[in-house]
This record gives structure tokens, sequence and C-alpha cells, in this order.
């Protein structure tokens, strides 16, 4: 028996271009965390059917709700979506082309409201009926920007009401199918951007630090292949001196602000996170690692020298003079050894590396 409803339908747009441009696997894990960005932005009560690749198919049985409401939702949706790429944007180390250009990724609403049903095939529910098909073929429209809010005439018979937003203007158009022809209004969602307020960077750098130890190194090898090799952490484990492995706590790709678990293998596990990253391969790249507890810091520096290109680590500790004083005794030669073994390891290791085509 039928059921009437809402359909809800945010489509990411520019996916397939994203995908087939880059490394498959960074990709899966933005549209990942932009997917779970638009189920987390669910106010309505709102169930998820299910997750279509690059769009979520929402439904919610009963009476449709009022477009006020129903704008407010696109509203919430489209600018969690926006906020959160603005700031991967902003925090982000990877270089491939799937990290740099996640931030065009854009956003389309799809609401309709008509007959429909659920059936089971084994755990999993699933939608069925002909407004189920209906939605979906909205989704393929002469509308030639990527960011907007359609909505049907099931929704919208008259015109649309003048106190949403400000900035909104609406135009109405047809999808010609093969059973008939659906009338629908849409109107654009770009001027949303303006009101996403800008994400703050992260302080995560040691206010007051002092350098305690600097090692150096330089290889034979060009400055984008070392920094890939230094920055991605499958392979910390294979150079640096004293390390088993590093786990990422958080399952999103490592940025500005990530932790990550240094796995030592004296059986211990020290939490770190990024606390900071500057790119430009034509002069220098730098990151830090602090731990925690905001105790101590390690930096990366790579910059070209001559035909060559140079790893600097430097090692700063917070300004207190016993923790520097006990340090200088019992530490600093163990950790100076153990770098520079480590930038011996490095050099070679960094000459098996192949950068991914669109890094």
């Amino acid at each position: 028996m039928a059921n009437r409803g809402l359909l809800f339908i945010p489509d990411i747009s520019g996916f397939t271009r994203f995908v087939n441009e880059i490394e498959i696997e960074h990709s899966r894990y933005i549209i990942q965390q932009l997917l779970e960005i638009l189920i987390n932005a669910n106010q309505t009560g709102l169930e998820v059917s299910e997750i279509e690749g690059d769009a979520i198919l929402f439904y919610k049985f009963g009476e449709p709700l009022e477009l006020e409401a129903l704008y407010k939702q696109v509203e919430r949706m489209f600018c969690a979506f926006h906020q959160h790429i603005n700031a991967y944007n902003y925090r982000r180390i990877c270089q491939c082309k799937a990290c740099i250009s996640a931030v065009n990724l854009s956003l389309k609403v799809i609401s309709h409201y008509g007959e429909f049903t659920t059936y089971n095939v084994k755990n999993f529910s699933k939608l069925i009926g002909k407004d189920v098909i209906v939605a979906h073929q909205l989704l393929k429209n002469d509308i030639a920007q990527h960011e907007y809010w359609l909505v049907t005439d099931s929704l919208l018979t008259d015109e649309p009401p003048a106190g949403l937003a400000r900035w909104m203007q609406w135009n109405s158009s047809v999808k010609q199918t093969e059973t008939g022809a659906i009338p629908f209004h849409y109107t654009q969602l770009d001027p949303l951007k303006k009101e996403i307020p800008p994400d703050p960077p992260p302080q995560l750098e040691l206010a007051n630090k002092v350098k305690m130890l600097t090692v150096s190194k330089d290889y034979d090898i060009d400055i984008k292949t070392l920094c890939y090799t230094v920055v991605h952490f499958e392979f910390r484990h294979q150079w640096q001196v004293g390390l088993k492995g590093v786990d990422e706590v958080e399952h999103f790709l490592p940025g500005i602000g990530s932790s990550h678990r240094h796995v030592l293998e004296n059986g211990q596990s020290v939490i770190m996170y990024t606390s900071s990253f500057v790119y430009d391969p034509e002069k220098k790249i730098m990151f830090s690692e602090t731990d925690e507890k905001k105790k101590s810091s390690l930096y990366y520096t790579i910059e070209k020298a001559g035909d060559k290109s140079r790893l600097t680590l430097d090692f700063y500790l917070t300004k207190n003079l016993l923790r520097q004083t006990l340090f200088q005794l019992t530490q600093k030669k163990k950790m100076e050894q153990e770098l520079q073994q480590s930038l011996i390891n490095l050099d070679a290791l960094v000459k098996t590396i192949v950068l991914p085509l669109e890094f």
C-alpha cells in the first residue's frame, strides 16, 4: 500500500569528475566526510533510505513540511557542507588533486512530495514508487548552475513566498520524461556562501618555545617527493627510529588540528596533532607536530639546497628551565643520534618513492 511523503535528495555535484582525476582513496574519505556532514545536519526528522554514491535519499512520511521549514533544512545542510570544505581547504596537508579540488565541490537539493512505500531486503529498507523515480529523474535537468534548490509543483504550486530569504530569486522549468512533463521551481543557493562565517584558524603551535636541537641532511631528490615521503604517515615508521607505526585517531584525512597516535617500538604510544603547515614547493615546505599535552614540538622544514633538497628537524620544548635542564642532561644526546639516524634511513626510502601522477 502506497504512502505519501517527502523525498529529499542532497546531491554533491562534481563527484564523478573528482574521482576520475585522482587518488580514489582520498576522494572516498572526502566524500564520506561530506555525506556525514549532511546527515548530521538533518534537523527535520528525515529518514535515510540509502546513500547513492554522491547523494543521500532522505524521506519522511506524512504531510509535507511547510516551505519555510524545508528551506531552513536546505540552508542548514548547504552551509554545513561549505563550512566543512572551506575549513578542510585551509587546513589540508595533502597536495594531491583530490584534496586540492575538494573546495570546488558543490551541492544541489531536490525536494518532491508524492507516493512511495518501503520494502525490506534482509536488513535494508528500500523505497519504491513512481515518485521515487520522479525525484531521481530531476537530478538531471537543464539548470546551468550546480548549486540550487529544486522544488516540484507537489510542494510549491503557486508563486514562491517572498519571505524565505531576501536574496532568493525563483525560476520555473519543466523536466520532460518518457512518462510526461514534471514542472518545478528552483532557486540558486550560491548567495548563502556569503553568510557562512569564516572558520577561525586553530592556534595549536607552542606559544613560548625553546629550540633544543637541530639536525639536517641533503637529499638527491626533488622537493615534492621528499615532502610526500615525510608528510605521509604510512611511510613514517620506515625511516623514523623508534617508531613502530602511526595510527590516525580520526577517520578523516590529516590536516592542521588532526590527531594521530605514534606507536613506539618500546610498547608506549603518544598522541600527536599536526600543529602547522606551510606549502611553497618553490621555496620552503614546513609543518610541525605537537604532543597533546603541549610540552614539545618537532618541526620539519623541507627546502631546496642547490640541485638537492634539504630536510631539517628542529625539536622544541615549552619554555621551562627545569625541563630544559633535564632534557640537556638526560635526553638530548640520544634524541640527536636517533634523529640523525632517521635522516639516514630516509635517504634510502625516498629513492624508492614514486609520486602519484596528480601530486
